[in-house]
Order: structure tokens, then sequence, then C-alpha cells
């Protein structure tokens, strides 16, 4: 199983970052955000991290027998390197 992780999600400023805009356009699982950043930008924009994050969790839990990550983001993977390398 592998998953690429995208533009959507990035490594800056010591945080890990989602970003709705950098989402596919054909994906259904942010529909209506425009809407909602009109009405209440905080809460829309604090859903869309929630759906982004929950989505890649789900895919990379979904491999039996491991799962092959390629990250986008350089600054991601070196992130990621590092928290797998405490876990040993």
């Amino acid at each position: 199983m592998g998953v690429i992780v995208g533009p959507d999600m990035v490594f800056r400023s010591g945080r890990i970052e989602t970003d709705p805009s950098a989402r596919a356009k054909t994906d259904k699982s942010l529909h209506g955000f425009k809407k909602a950043l009109k009405e209440n930008p905080a809460e829309a924009t604090r859903r869309a991290d929630l759906i982004i994050r929950n989505t890649y969790r789900t895919l990379m839990t979904r491999g039996m027998k491991g799962c092959f990550v390629y990250f986008a983001d350089k600054a991601l993977s070196d992130r990621f390197k590092e928290l797998l390398a405490t876990r040993r």
C-alpha cells in the first residue's frame, strides 16, 4: 500500500500545516469549503484541517503489512523521519 501526501499538508515554522486550497479540485471531502470560509472563517479552516489530517491518517493505517509514504514537501518528509526514529 502507498500514500502520496500532496501539497495540502506541509511542515512550516515547526508545525504541520494544512492548506485546503492546495487540495485537488475534484476532491469532494471539502465540498462547501469556500462558502463556509466566507460565513465563518475560523470554523471552516478548523474543519478543513481536521478533514485533511483524518484523510491521511486513515490512508496510512489501512495497510495490513505496512505502508509506503511519499511526501511532496521535503520538510514534512524529514519531520516524519524524525518522528519515526524516536519511536524505535
